[in-house]
């Protein structure tokens, strides 16, 4: 049967160019050049480590910051059962879960451990045998195309991923580069060989998530097409061109759902041999015969724009077939980038810690944008990079805290893209607001504040980025005053956000009152006085929803008077989100002496602290809150949730810094490891994972927007961090140990360091910062 066909005037000189390119070549890996960077850093990362029972992340391949995220899914878990939402689905954010035992097929797009999710797209499953369509329930063997597989028969390391499927007998391995998925299947000897592309599976799948899908045969081994979902992301496609190693000898699809109305394609039979498939849900079969150990190779790239585009990628990627070439260059790319901090610790477990870390903190912020720098804007329409290179996957209020902050020491080009890439959607966005929480040409409305401003003013205070700072003002300004979000025009009116007209009122005017300040950093810089007044003005608002009678934040309502009904330990309605009065209203980073000073001063606060840190919360506090399990609390404190991440620095606003160094090793003891379980929360797209690694080195960025960093205590005994500069910046310790947690001294560049402050210019211009620690605290030093 000849499966060549003819296709469209619009696609045939890209497909022309693309077909010639990728002819059949053997299957002889060329060598590539050794590594640049003298130490192997990629055998330090265990990508499976994740969570238990939350948001894992995800442990297939990737390059830095790469599109392709591809990766197993290990159960099918849809959003909602029998009408009410499906608490399971939450554990597959990411699509993978350790403990699982089946797999059902690797998809090509994933968030790195989030509250929420989406994308899940593409997957392709190898099986051999009677073909079957449906994925089945993983707790029924043989009831559907997924497959049985052992850890002991599982590999992952950044860049490549490797698994038997053993209902099958095939090996799957799986490499990327930065827009083009490389799977490598070893099959058996059998005449019943098969390749499935499903296109209706996806990560919080509901019955209307999958819009529709377009798949186009173009010959005997080349698949195009889109697909366009309705999920966090409410319009959202994906383009795709999918090439095989080997030319199938027969295809086919099957349509899940029904159509009123089909025209005249009712004279065909769809399902078999036809080349075009259309539908809100398909799966997809390509037929092949398989000799013993043979391999069959599958590429296929993404594009937000179009299939042109997705074949472009294609050729300028990975136009050949040579797997092995792939891999090592994926893996040169994550060592260069885990070799821009070099550290030496105690024991193996913390360095491989440190660099699962680090390695967590480049899976996101995307590429988003073609080869040619096409890519699909927040308004739908085709637009093209001029200055930068798009990025998406902006999970801001996470990520502004330690993520972007540390982006300005380690990779401030790509920060300065990102920022942007943000500036761009601000003026592709009909509210003209800066993002929120955005992926993939959409906003998704997640969280609170508006905290793309935060993450500009870190930049302009670093210096780190060369934007026009008078158009970042501007957005920012558009951002803070579009009313009808999430209570901004009552905060702007009263001063405070009512209790009884949104929501998690305390949480967001805390965020607002800060995100106003970092507005107001960001007037300065363009040199425009009245805006820098009214922002700090602004920026006190927090004072407005503290009752000092019993001294805690707590929700106003809009007649001005107090929410009568107010537990401070409880977490569920009141007025905080994902926290409570007790670490919640501890959040005004801008103003840190003056709460402190409202709470009861230095010498009061430094126990109100150790409170938080000491005292039980009981089950029924947390019971409701996904995001808040055992695993990440200590005490009253939650490192397992953001909010609370700069509270154990706090203490250096006080009179006992000595407790933010015992507090800090003790988090980076108890609540990270180098397991499969090593993370107490959600690394929501790299802060969980972020706050380690300044706190790692000895720092951290408490107040984003400022030049200036928290110490703390170092795991580290040494470290080098590799500016783009080209400048160098050590940290080293004297008396390193388990137990000398404690500073004694501090000395920057043979200058002793009496203050517990690093500057921002002290690491970019280069130098050395050295801890001299001990058993006992120096209740002296830092003050």
């Amino acid at each position: 049967m000849t499966l060549r066909k003819t296709f469209s005037i619009g696609l045939w000189s890209a497909l022309l160019l693309f077909l010639v390119s990728c002819k059949q070549e053997p299957n002889i890996d060329k060598k590539v050049p050794a590594s640049t960077v003298s130490e192997n850093l990629i055998g330090y990362v265990n990508p499976m480590v994740g969570t238990k029972n939350m948001g894992h992340t995800y442990p297939g391949p990737s390059t830095p910051f790469g599109m392709v995220q591809l990766s197993p899914e290990t159960n099918n878990q849809p959003y909602a059962k029998s009408g009410r939402y499906n608490r399971r689905t939450y554990e597959y954010c990411s699509g993978y879960q350790y403990a699982d035992s089946t797999i059902f097929g690797f998809s090509h797009t994933h968030f790195s451990g989030t509250g929420h999710s989406d994308l899940g797209d593409l997957l392709v499953m190898p099986t051999v045998g009677e073909l079957k369509l449906d994925p089945g329930i993983s707790e029924i063997p043989n009831s559907g195309y997924h497959s049985k597989f052992s850890h002991a028969k599982e590999e992952a390391t950044p860049g490549y991923y490797k698994v038997q499927l053993d209902d099958y007998n095939v090996q799957a391995e799986l490499t990327a580069s930065d827009r083009v998925g490389f799977h490598q299947y070893t099959f058996p000897k059998s005449e019943n060989s098969h390749i499935i592309l499903d296109l209706i599976s996806n990560i919080y799948h509901h019955k209307d998530k999958n819009v529709w899908t377009f798949v186009r045969v173009e010959n005997d081994s080349l698949i195009t097409g889109y697909r366009q979902t309705n999920g966090w992301a409410r319009t959202r496609k994906v383009f795709f061109a999918m090439q095989f190693s080997k030319p199938f000898h027969s295809y086919g699809h099957k349509k899940y759902d029904s159509q009123l109305y089909g025209g005249f394609y009712r004279r065909f039979n769809e399902e078999e041999n036809f080349p075009e498939m259309a539908g809100k849900n398909i799966r997809a079969y390509f037929n092949f015969k398989t000799d013993d150990n043979e391999k069959i190779k599958v590429k296929m790239a993404l594009s937000s724009v179009s299939t042109a585009g997705a074949l472009k990628n294609m050729e300028a990627e990975i136009p050949h077939w040579h797997f092995e070439q792939t891999k090592k260059e994926t893996q040169e790319k994550w060592n260069k980038e885990l070799s821009k901090i070099t550290v030496d610790t105690q024991t193996l477990a913390q360095k491989q810690t440190f660099y699962t870390a680090l390695y967590h903190t480049m899976l996101g912020p995307i590429v988003y944008e073609d080869v040619d720098g096409k890519y699909r804007g927040l308004d739908q329409n085709i637009h093209e990079s001029e200055g930068f290179k798009n990025y998406t996957i902006f999970s801001l209020w996470d990520t502004y805290r330690a993520l972007h902050p540390l982006f300005n020491i380690i990779q401030p080009q790509r920060n300065n893209d990102m920022i942007k890439s943000m500036l761009a959607h601000h003026d592709e966005s009909v509210h003209k607001m800066l993002p929120i929480w955005s992926h993939y040409a959409n906003e998704n409305w997640c969280m609170i504040g508006y905290h793309s401003v935060s993450v500009i003013a870190d930049a302009v205070a670093k210096g780190t980025t060369d934007i026009d700072v008078s158009r970042a003002y501007e957005a920012s300004k558009n951002t803070s005053t579009v009313g009808y979000f999430d209570g901004i025009d009552s905060y702007m009116a009263q001063g405070y956000v009512p209790e009884d007209k949104s929501s998690s009122s305390v949480s967001k005017t805390l965020e607002f009152a800060y995100d106003d300040w970092s507005i107001a950093q960001i007037a300065k810089k363009a040199g425009n006085q009245d805006a820098y007044d009214h922002y700090m003005e602004r920026s006190e608002n927090y004072k407005n929803v503290f009752d000092p009678e019993i001294n805690y934040m707590r929700p106003k309502l809009s007649d001005g008077t107090w929410r009568k009904e107010f537990d401070p330990i409880d977490t569920h309605g009141q007025g905080f989100i994902e926290g409570n009065a007790w670490n919640y209203g501890l959040y005004v980073p801008h103003d840190i002496d003056q709460m402190i000073s409202m709470m009861g001063g230095k010498k009061e606060f430094p126990n109100y602290l150790d409170k938080i840190f000491t005292t039980e919360i009981e089950d029924r506090y947390i019971a409701q809150n996904e995001d808040i399990t055992r695993d990440g609390i200590i005490g009253n404190y939650v490192h397992g949730n953001e909010p609370g991440h700069h509270i154990p620095y706090l203490y250096n606003w006080t009179d006992s810094p000595w407790k933010t160094q015992g507090r800090v090793r003790m988090i980076m003891d108890t609540m990270y490891s180098n397991k499969e379980d090593g993370l107490c929360g959600n690394d929501d797209a790299g802060q969980m994972s972020a706050w380690y690694i300044f706190s790692s080195l000895g720092f951290y960025p408490v107040l984003p927007g400022s030049d200036e960093y928290a110490i703390g205590s170092p795991m580290v005994k040494e470290a080098t961090v590799r500016l783009e500069n080209g400048k160098t910046f050590s940290v080293k310790t004297t008396n390193q140990s388990k137990e000398n947690v404690y500073i004694q001294k501090v000395e920057l560049n043979g200058k002793e360091l009496n203050t517990s402050v690093l500057k921002h210019s002290d690491i970019s211009n280069g130098g050395t910062l050295i801890f001299h620690l001990g058993k006992e605290p120096n209740k002296a030093w830092g003050k």
